[in-house]
């Protein structure tokens, strides 16, 4: 009874308000409905204790990060249904795995971060000055 309440609550994908913070301190927006993201599935890379990879890092996903994450050994392009993820494409926008993120930038092929929308928690694994360099200026401000 429990892991179908866990399910149902991690495939509920009504609207929900944040009261999480991003990595500016402000409340945390959504990264995207379409593909819907973030470890409950609820459009936003929000985190709790079972999110155990950290699927804090709002990406806006390129060809290359795709190509040297599948390198690495996480395969973001395939799709995996029973998981509810849809394999992903250049330009969509995806909460990631911070390490994940991290070790892909590493490797020199770290993807553009919506800092809005990356959970403040990122900052355990990821300092604030990377994540910076590699931060996609919202329109508002162009």
């Amino acid at each position: 009874m429990l892991a179908l309440q866990e399910y149902n609550r991690a495939m509920d994908t009504s609207p929900k308000i944040s009261t999480q913070k991003n990595v500016l301190g402000q409340p945390l927006e959504t990264c995207s409905k379409e593909p819907l993201t973030g470890f409950y599935r609820d459009g936003c890379c929000n985190t709790g204790p079972e999110d155990l990879g950290a699927h804090t890092v709002c990406c806006l996903i390129t060809e290359e990060f795709l190509v040297a994450s599948a390198e690495l050994g996480n395969d973001l392009s395939t799709p995996m249904p029973q998981y509810g993820f849809p394999g992903l494409k250049p330009g969509d926008r995806w909460c990631v795995c911070a390490a994940r993120w991290l070790e892909v930038q590493r490797a020199g092929a770290a993807c553009p971060v919506m800092l809005e929308a990356t959970h403040e928690a990122t900052l355990e694994i990821i300092p604030f000055e990377i994540l910076l360099q590699y931060a996609v200026i919202p329109e508002t401000l162009h």
